[in-house]
């Protein structure tokens, strides 16, 4: 039963698929797949059988599943998942939705869950998030929505600003950080912007038509967005700040050494933020690697001592 309920599912959201695909997927043989088939049939499933190279199975595009193929847990996931966009986001629709998902709790189920305690809480609303950051988010769903420019300025990672016109395309939420993907009109691409780094932020009157934005779905941050040359740097800090480091830098570049101090190597942009990250751990870590950055390190300390010496 919990194959073919899963058959099912995949050829509602996948279209046609091949019987060696099947049975490769759910590791049965291809005969198993075509009694399967014959099954879910018999059950009343319109499914379609294609010959050829390019044949499979597929469902009419009319069928669609009942609510009553959802188990309790799977509903309460759902829930999970809509409340966390909801907190993220001050929007009625989320909580119309919330209420709709929520109504397919039977009163049976839902008096057995009363007083349950979720072990699993999602909460997409960043840390210190408050009214500014929620108006940017809203501003930018409607140009969106509505395909309108935005305009604002925008503080690169130097301190240095730029008037930008920008034809929004996503909001991306990583980790704690809102980001904006966006065709930037001013550099004639399309770029990522984090938006702490914008101010003023409008909506425009001008329209635009929807270009084909590079996908980000699944994607870590790229190095090329931020568009500095990164280089190999070798850095070395006391064991006290070891979770700092892990939280901080990919596990693909900590290792630990034998004395208990944490080495990481890895390619960096030496930039504003880099540098900041590293004065942030004072006395407990130490560039091994270029004498260029330890140099620029030095400099920026002694600026430090020289604003407290006058």
């Amino acid at each position: 039963m919990d194959r073919l309920l899963a058959m099912t599912v995949l050829l509602l959201n996948r279209g046609r698929i091949s019987a060696k695909e099947l049975a490769e997927r759910f590791e049965v043989s291809t005969k198993t797949i075509y009694r399967d088939m014959d099954t879910l049939c018999q059950a009343g499933i319109p499914i379609a059988a294609h010959q050829g190279t390019s044949g499979g199975f597929e469902i009419m595009e009319q069928f669609t599943i009942s609510r009553q193929f959802l188990t309790l847990s799977e509903i309460n996931s759902i829930i999970r998942a809509v409340r966390g966009v909801n907190q993220a986001l001050d929007d009625n629709t989320y909580e119309h939705l919330l209420e709709k998902v929520s109504s397919m709790i039977g009163p049976t189920d839902r008096s057995q869950s009363a007083g349950y305690q979720d072990p699993l809480i999602v909460d997409l609303n960043p840390w210190g998030q408050g009214p500014h950051t929620r108006h940017k988010v809203n501003v930018i769903r409607q140009a969106i929505e509505e395909s309108r420019v935005v305009a604002f300025r925008y503080m690169n990672m130097h301190g240095e600003e730029s008037e930008r016109d920008a034809e929004p395309a996503a909001l991306i939420l990583k980790g704690n950080v809102w980001y904006l993907q966006a065709y930037c009109q001013l550099r004639g691409e399309f770029r990522v912007f984090r938006l702490s780094r914008i101010y003023d932020l409008s909506l425009q009157s001008q329209s635009f038509d929807r270009r084909e934005a590079p996908s980000l779905e699944g994607y870590a941050w790229e190095s090329t967005w931020s568009r500095e040359e990164e280089k190999a740097i070798t850095l070395s800090f006391s064991p006290q700040v070891r979770y700092r480091v892990e939280e901080t830098f990919d596990p693909g570049q900590v290792s630990i050494c034998t004395d208990g101090s944490v080495r990481v190597e890895g390619y960096f942009s030496d930039d504003e933020w880099f540098y900041g990250m590293l004065l942030s751990f004072g006395h407990l870590v130490r560039v091994e690697q270029p004498p260029s950055v330890a140099a620029e390190v030095v400099r920026r300390a002694r600026l430090i001592i020289e604003r407290y010496s006058n």
